[in-house]
C-alpha cells in the first residue's frame, strides 16, 4: 500500500498574523523595562558610590548628609571635578586613575574644602602637599582620635584600618597609632584639605559602628553642598608613574551587569517564542497499515524477551476484566469481591477459583503463563455465550 504525504507549513501573511501580536507584547515589555533601566538607574556605581547599597557602597552616607541638609551630587565626570567653589566640599573616592595635568587643574579649581579618601602619592603630592603615605598599614580596631580636630572630637572613637598618613604640617592628625594616623587635615592654598586613608570607616557596612557616623557627617557635612566625585580609568590616566597605590582598570566595567540582565531577558524571550511554535500535535495518516495482531506480537514479544510475566499477565486479566465489566454491567471501580459474586452468579464457577483466576498471583513460568491465557479466554466466551 503507498500513500503520498503533503507539507503542511505556513505562508509569509499567516505567520505574521500569527506572531505580530507577540512580538507587539514583547516589544512593548521590552520597551516598557528599558524605560524603568534608564529612569532608575544611578549616576554612579561600585565601592565607595553614593548610589551603592553593597556592603562596600556608600549610599548610607549620602543618606545621612542629605537628612541633614547637604546635598550629595554623585559624578564620574572629570568636568565637576574642575568646577570648583569656595562654598562647596569635592569628595575623591578612591580608585580610578588621573593623570598629573589631571590633578592639577583640581588643586587649581577653587574648591572650599577638599576630602581625599585613600589618595596616591600624586594626588597628595599636589593637593596635599607634606603629607606622606607611610607605607604601612594600621589594623582594624576602635581607636580614639587622640587630636584635637573639632569632627573628630565629637565622634569620639572610630572603627579604623588601613592606610596611614604622616605630616610635619598638619594642623591634625587623628586616628593612629602615635606615629602614623588615619586622619590628616592641613590648610593649604586658602582651602581645607582632609586626607581619610580608612574608606572603610564610612562604609555602609560599617558606618552604624562607633563614631563613624559622627565623623563622617562633621568632617564631610561642613558646606551645604558636596560634589562626590568617582574617578575613572580614561585613556590619559594609565601613566602611574609614582602612583603605586592604583589598582589599575577593573577587568569588568561596572555596566556590563545591565548588558548580562538585558542579554538573559532576550534569550527568555526567544525561548518563549520558539517554544509557542510547536504548537498542538498535527493527525497524519501512516504510509502503512499495522494491524493490531502484530502489535499484539510485537508486544508479546518484549515481554518474553524481557520475561515479564507479571507486566503479560497484568495485561490479559485488564483485557479480560474490561469485557466482563462490559457484559455485566459493572462499574469500572466496583470491588473485586462484587466483580467475582456476579460472575460467579452468572457462569456458576467457584467464587474462589474465579477470585484467583482474575486477581491472583502472577504466574511463575511461560507454561503457567499460557495456562492462565487459557482460562481467561474460556471465561470470557462463557460470559459472551453462555
Amino acid at each position: 500500500m503507498s500513500s503520498t504525504s503533503t507539507a503542511v507549513g505556513r505562508s509569509g501573511t499567516e505567520a505574521w498574523r500569527a506572531l505580530r501580536v507577540p512580538l507587539l507584547v514583547t516589544g512593548l515589555v521590552v520597551l516598557g523595562l528599558l524605560v524603568l533601566l534608564i529612569a532608575g538607574a544611578a549616576r554612579t556605581s561600585g565601592p565607595f558610590s553614593p548610589d551603592s547599597a553593597d556592603p562596600a557602597g556608600a549610599k548610607a552616607l549620602a543618606a545621612l548628609l542629605e537628612n541633614h541638609q547637604v546635598e550629595v551630587t554623585g559624578t564620574t565626570a572629570y568636568e565637576d571635578a574642575i568646577d570648583g567653589s569656595a562654598d562647596k566640599t569635592l569628595l575623591i573616592a578612591p580608585g580610578g586613575s588621573l593623570s598629573r595635568s589631571d590633578w592639577e587643574d583640581i588643586a587649581m579649581a577653587g574648591w572650599g574644602h577638599v576630602v581625599l579618601i585613600r589618595p596616591g602619592t600624586r594626588a597628595l603630592e599636589l593637593i596635599a602637599p607634606g603629607v606622606l603615605n607611610a607605607s604601612s598599614t594600621l589594623p582594624e580596631d576602635s581607636r580614639s582620635p587622640d587630636c584635637d580636630l573639632p569632627a573628630a572630637v565629637k565622634a569620639g572613637t572610630a572603627t579604623v584600618s588601613g592606610v596611614s598618613y604622616s605630616s610635619a604640617g598638619a594642623s591634625a592628625a587623628c586616628y593612629g597609632d602615635g606615629i602614623h594616623h588615619t586622619l590628616i587635615r592641613l590648610e593649604t592654598g586658602g582651602k581645607i584639605v582632609d586626607v581619610v586613608g580608612s574608606p572603610k570607616t564610612f562604609t555602609n557596612e560599617y558606618l552604624a559602628d562607633d563614631g563613624n557616623a559622627a565623623l563622617a557627617l562633621n568632617l564631610i557635612g561642613t558646606n551645604s553642598e558636596v560634589v562626590w566625585y568617582l574617578p575613572q580609568y580614561e585613556d590619559d590616566g594609565y601613566d602611574y608613574g609614582d602612583d603605586d597605590d592604583s589598582d589599575g582598570p577593573p577587568l569588568v566595567p561596572p555596566d556590563v551587569r545591565y548588558i548580562a540582565w538585558a542579554l538573559a531577558f532576550a534569550a527568555f524571550v526567544v525561548a518563549i517564542w520558539r517554544g509557542r511554535r510547536l504548537g498542538p500535535v498535527v493527525p497524519e495518516p501512516l504510509p502503512v497499515i499495522v494491524h493490531a495482531a502484530e502489535t499484539t506480537e510485537g508486544r508479546a514479544r518484549l515481554y518474553r524477551r524481557s520475561r515479564a510475566r507479571d507486566r503479560a499477565a497484568a495485561a490479559l486479566r485488564e483485557s479480560a476484566l474490561g469485557k466482563l465489566h462490559t457484559a455485566h454491567g459493572i462499574p469500572r471501580r466496583a470491588e473485586p469481591t462484587a466483580v467475582v459474586a456476579a460472575i460467579a452468579a452468572r457462569t456458576g464457577r467457584d467464587p474462589a477459583m474465579l477470585y484467583e483466576l482474575l486477581y491472583g498471583q502472577p504466574p511463575l513460568d511461560d507454561a503457567a503463563l499460557m495456562f492462565l491465557s487459557n482460562q481467561l479466554d474460556l471465561l470470557t466466551l462463557e460470559v459472551r455465550h453462555p
